[in-house]
């Protein structure tokens, strides 16, 4: 960073910054990096989503999304291309999980293709006790599942 480069700040985001958000997250949409939201996701995710700004850009966002008071998942994790490698997505992970914890949230996960990142961030596998969340893609348009070929 050179000393007329804009600082760095994580600050909540708030509803202003959904058009920002969806243009960072866009490219990771298409990519396949990230599942497509809509702006009505996107609006949900405001009370508990950060984003992270140099001057006026946002250049990366990450949200908590609570299930229940045991459960909350970090969705949406995008740092720009040019901020990627620096520490900015771990601080956006980090107030993520540091909300969880505000609000007494048990575990937080987090389903990725970037699962080198996650473990750097202190995620496992595993929880105490030897808890393993296992997951299940449901046919499409609701058809039956075929439970003879297990």
């Amino acid at each position: 960073m050179t000393s007329a480069e804009p600082a760095l700040s994580i600050r909540p985001a708030t509803t202003q910054d959904i058009p920002k958000i969806v243009s960072l997250i866009a490219p990771f949409v298409e990519s396949g990096k990230l599942l497509p939201r809509t702006l009505e996701e996107v609006r949900d995710l405001m009370g508990t989503g950060f984003v992270a700004e140099r001057g006026e850009s946002i250049v990366g966002f990450a949200a908590l999304e609570i299930y229940s008071k045991k459960l909350a998942e970090i969705r949406s994790l995008a740092v720009s291309e040019d901020e990627q490698r620096h520490g900015l997505g771990s601080r956006l992970v980090q107030a993520c999980v540091e909300l969880a914890g505000r609000r007494n949230i048990l575990e937080v996960m987090v389903v990725t293709s970037s699962e080198g990142f996650f473990r750097d961030c202190g995620f496992d596998f595993t929880l105490p006790g030897e808890k393993k969340a296992l997951f299940i893609q449901p046919p499409s348009l609701g058809g039956p599942v075929d439970l003879s070929q297990s």
